[in-house]
C-alpha cells in the first residue's frame, strides 16, 4: 500500500551516522536543514521561531568536540514545538502579548535532547493555547498541510508534522492532550507517538504568564497531556523517546506474528469517515493475509461511552486550570476527585484489556487533513460521510488511549480521498502503560508489510 511521501531526506538516525562516519559535519547538516526551511517554509509557515544563529555556533561546538558515545542524535538539526521554552526565544502559545520575552532557560526535554547531541533550529507552529486540531494565530500565521495548503497540517503540534513531513527537518517533538500529536502525525503522513502519560517530562511547558511570574516553578506535567516525538520512521521515534524518557523502558521484541490484537473501528457517537475507513480495511486486511491475528470484536473494551465523557471534563478543567466553564461552573474538590476515580477505574479496565491482547489498533480521527477555518475544529462541524457532525466528536478517538494515559503511535498506512483531496491517512497502535517502544516496534513492523 502506497503512502504520499513529500521528502527523501535522510531521518535523524541516518544524519547522525553520516557525520560520525565524516561524510557530514554538524555544520554542514544544519546549513542544509537552514535552506530547506528556507525554500519550504514560505508557502508553509511550519517554523514560528527561527533559532539559526545559535544552531550554527552548536554545530561548530560539536564538531570541534566530535561524538560521545552517550549522543545518539549527535550533529541532528530538529525543531521543537513553540510552547517548549528555549532559552532566548519567546514562547507565546500564539499570544502577541508575550511575543518579546524570550524564555529565560531550555526546557527541561530541550536540555536532554540537547545533550543527546540535537540541534534546535527554531520552534514550530501551533495554536493559540494548544486547543485546535488546526496552526495558526495572530504572532505566526497560519501553517499549511505540505501534501495540500488549503488543508489544516493538524494540531497542536501542527507546524511540528509540516516541518517533518516536508523534509525541513528529521524530527520534532510535540505535545498532545487531544491527538496533539497524533492527529498531525496522521494529517500529514508521517509518524507520531503519544508517550505513556509521565513518561517524558515537560518542565518548562507552561503558559507562559504562568512561567514569567516571580517565583513561579512548574514541577508537575499535569493531567492527561504528554510530549511526544515526530518523525519520519520509526527508529528516530524510539530513540526521541528513549532520549526524553524519565526512566528506562523495556524491550519485548516479541513477533507481529506471535501477538494478538484488536481492531477497534466504531465508537459510540464518534462516525469515521469513508476516507479514513478505507485504508483501514485495506490495512486491517492486509495484515491477516499476512498471519498476523486481528480480533474485530471483544467484550473487553471499556465503556468508551462513559470514560469520553470523563475524559472531556478532566480535559477541560486541566487545560483552563481549574476556570469557570462557559456556563459559569467551577469545578470541586470533590469533582476533581470523582474525575481521579473514573480514570482509575479506565486504566484497570485497560489493563484487563491487555492481559488477553498486545495491541489495539484504531483510526487517530475520524477525518483526513481538514480544510482552513476561521474557528476551532471543535467549535465548527466536521463533514463526515457528506453529514455535518460536531467537531468535537474527533476527541473519543485520542480520548481512548489518553484517559487511561497509554502509549500509542501513529504510522502512515495510506491515502484516502476527502472532500475531493487526495491525502494521507494513518493509524494508532495502542498498547500497555510503559510499552512504549514496543508500540513503535508494532507499528514498524505493520509498517513493514504495509509497504512491502
Amino acid at each position: 500500500m502506497a503512502y504520499p511521501q513529500l521528502t527523501e531526506e535522510p531521518g535523524a538516525l541516518a544524519t547522525a551516522a553520516a557525520i560520525r562516519a565524516g561524510t557530514l559535519s554538524a555544520v554542514e547538516a544544519v546549513d542544509a536543514a537552514i535552506l530547506r526551511t528556507d525554500r519550504l517554509d514560505c508557502e508553509i509557515d511550519a517554523l514560528a521561531v527561527p533559532n539559526f544563529e545559535a544552531a550554527y555556533a552548536e554545530a561548530r561546538a560539536l564538531d570541534a568536540a566530535g561524538p560521545q558515545p552517550h549522543q545518539p542524535l549527535f550533529g541532528v538539526p530538529m525543531t521543537i514545538k513553540e510552547s517548549f521554552d528555549v532559552a532566548g526565544l519567546p514562547t507565546t502559545w500564539g499570544h502577541p502579548r508575550f511575543k518579546d520575552q524570550p524564555a529565560p532557560k531550555d526546557a527541561l526535554l530541550v536540555r536532554r535532547l540537547k545533550a543527546a547531541g540535537a540541534i534546535i533550529i527554531g520552534k514550530t507552529n501551533v495554536p493559540v493555547d494548544l486547543t485546535d486540531w488546526q496552526s495558526f494565530n495572530p504572532v505566526y500565521g497560519r501553517t499549511a498541510n505540505p501534501h495540500n495548503p488549503d488543508r489544516s497540517p493538524g494540531g497542536s503540534s501542527g507546524g511540528s508534522a509540516a516541518a517533518v513531513a516536508s523534509g525541513m527537518v528529521a524530527c520534532d517533538y510535540g505535545t498532545d492532550i487531544g491527538g496533539s500529536v497524533r492527529v498531525p502525525a496522521h494529517f500529514c503522513g508521517v509518524w507520531g507517538h503519544k508517550t505513556t502519560w509521565g513518561l517524558v517530562p515537560k518542565h518548562g511547558h507552561d503558559f507562559p504568564g504562568m512561567s514569567r511570574r516571580e517565583g513561579f516553578l512548574a514541577a508537575a506535567d499535569g493531567p492527561l497531556s504528554i510530549a511526544g516525538p515526530l518523525a519520519r520512521n520509526p527508529q528516530d521515534l524510539a530513540v526521541l523517546v528513549e532520549v526524553g524518557a524519565e526512566v528506562p523502558l523495556r524491550r519485548r521484541a516479541k513477533p507481529l506474528t506471535e501477538c494478538r490484537l484488536l481492531a477497534i473501528t466504531a465508537l459510540p457517537g464518534a462516525p469515521v469517515d469513508a476516507s479514513v475507513m478505507a485504508p483501514t480495511e485495506a490495512a486491517l486486511e492486509a495484515l491477516a493475509r499476512a498471519g498476523v491475528r486481528i480480533d474485530r470484536a471483544s467484550d473487553l473494551p471499556p465503556d468508551q461511552a462513559r470514560h469520553y465523557r470523563s475524559y472531556l471534563k478532566m480535559m477541560n478543567i486541566s487545560m483552563s486550570g481549574g476556570a469557570p466553564a462557559p456556563d459559569g461552573t467551577i469545578a470541586s474538590a470533590r469533582d476533581w476527585f470523582s474525575l481521579m476515580n473514573a480514570q482509575a477505574a479506565c486504566v484497570a479496565e485497560w489493563e484487563a484489556l491487555f492481559a488477553e491482547y498486545d495491541f489495539v489498533l484504531a483510526p487517530p480521527a475520524p477525518v483526513l487533513a481538514v480544510p482552513h477555518a476561521e474557528q476551532a475544529v471543535f467549535r465548527g462541524k466536521l463533514v463526515i460521510d457528506g453529514k455535518e457532525e460536531p467537531g468535537s466528536c474527533g476527541l473519543a478517538w485520542s480520548g481512548m488511549a489518553t484517559f487511561p494515559g497509554l502509549p500509542s503511535t501513529v504510522l502512515p498506512i495510506g491515502s484516502g480521498t476527502y472532500l475531493g483531496a487526495e491525502l494521507p491517512c494513518g493509524m494508532q497502535v495502542i498498547g500497555p502503560r510503559w510499552s512504549d517502544l514496543d508500540c513503535i516496534a508494532a507499528a514498524g513492523a505493520i509498517g513493514n508489510i504495509l509497504h512491502s
